[in-house]
């Protein structure tokens, strides 16, 4: 059978996980030793054979409740969902009746204006790509595209530079959305990783929609668990037919429930490498001289490189550095736009990762028909 053909010449994850010795980062998820206690979990889900079991439709209360309280929301409920991105799906989808029009950016993530556009909802999207804008999209450009029922798509910290929102720059756009009776989709995948991070939901509760994952943070991708937080009202237009009827991944539930429970020593750990990690990407490429940090510091669990002046495209220089056994994901697959400018790093992963990126990257020169 052969590989489905992709947007770039990325190679499948079929093929790089058959690869034992690969660096994965790529991928932005944590992949360093788990908590012992989500670990405990998982074998005690499997020996109760909970795997023949369907979940509750909306997920754990206990689960729901302790995502509500990690965010901080007073107020507001949980759905949990087949990873983040089965919230995204189903709010695209499921909404597509009362959306008059998606509003994104570039880079950014492309699924949700794909998702909506299956439903024959319209998207804009904006680019975000400069450093004058700081690498944000701006609520002057969302005034300038926007229409009552609009769906705005913010990723924070956004994926795939690293750049977050301040409180100032959120409520501008949440006063938008709120004039113009649109919604906002907070995408905090990364908000554990960020400093100084602010929620939508804060400043437009009744009109925003905050999705959370346990891929990042807690190492937990494959599993597909997360979840859409929002005050009930609001939820319970995507909860009275949910994309899930039969519930979430019953054992990753468990271990999630496990994962909040150390959340602070755990997070204190990850945070902590993450940051190291990031300080040995950043020395590498500046003692090569081989391109950029796009932003820095990173909010997220990665960096971008901005490689446009290395003679090197995105696609060209990450097949190189598989060469050398380090994945690393080329901006095309996030930025039709600008995507052949840079390169992200996953930084939340082992350290010894960190160093044979290091290695690899000092190991390329400038491409022959660059000189």
């Amino acid at each position: 059978m052969t590989a489905p053909a992709t947007g770039t010449a990325a190679p499948s994850f079929e093929h790089l996980l058959a690869r034992d010795d690969l660096a994965w980062m790529g991928q932005t998820t944590t992949h360093l030793d788990p908590p012992a206690e989500v670990v405990a979990a998982l074998e005690e889900s499997t020996r109760r054979r909970e795997f023949q079991l369907y979940a509750p439709a909306l997920g754990f209360e206990r689960l729901r409740s302790m995502i509500v309280e990690d965010l901080g929301l007073t107020g507001a409920d949980a759905w949990i969902t087949d990873g983040a991105v089965g919230g995204l799906h189903h709010i695209c989808t499921g909404l597509a009746g009362s959306i008059s029009r998606v509003i994104t950016s570039d880079p950014g993530w492309p699924w949700p204006a794909r998702f909506a556009g299956l439903e024959g909802v319209p998207s804009t999207t904006l680019d975000l790509y400069s450093a004058e804008q700081g690498y944000r999209v701006t609520a002057d450009q969302i005034a300038a595209v926007i229409e009552p029922r609009s769906l705005i798509y913010l990723i924070d910290p956004l994926n795939p530079l690293g750049s977050r929102y301040d409180r100032a720059e959120l409520a501008a756009i949440t006063d938008l959305a709120r004039e113009t009776g649109s919604l906002v989709v907070h995408d905090c995948t990364y908000r554990h990783f960020a400093t100084g991070h602010t929620l939508a939901a804060e400043l437009y509760p009744e009109g925003t929609l905050t999705t959370y994952s346990f891929s990042k943070w807690l190492g937990l991708a494959g599993l597909r668990l997360g979840a859409v937080v929002a005050v009930p009202e609001l939820l319970r237009r995507l909860t009275a037919v949910p994309s899930n009827p039969l519930g979430a991944n019953i054992s990753a539930q468990r271990a999630a429930i496990a994962g909040l429970t150390v959340k602070d020593e755990w997070l204190a750990r990850v945070r902590a490498t993450n940051t190291r990690n990031q300080e040995t990407v950043r020395a590498a490429v500046e003692r090569s001289g081989l391109g950029r940090l796009v932003v820095w510091p990173s909010h997220g669990n990665f960096v971008a490189v901005d490689v446009a002046d290395s003679g090197w495209t995105a696609d060209d220089l990450c097949a190189a550095m598989l060469d050398h056994d380090v994945f690393i994901r080329p901006g095309t697959y996030q930025s039709p736009r600008s995507g052949e400018r840079f390169v992200k790093v996953s930084t939340s992963v082992p350290e010894e990762w960190a160093e044979r990126f290091a290695a690899a990257w000092s190991a390329l020169s400038t491409p022959a028909g660059a000189r």
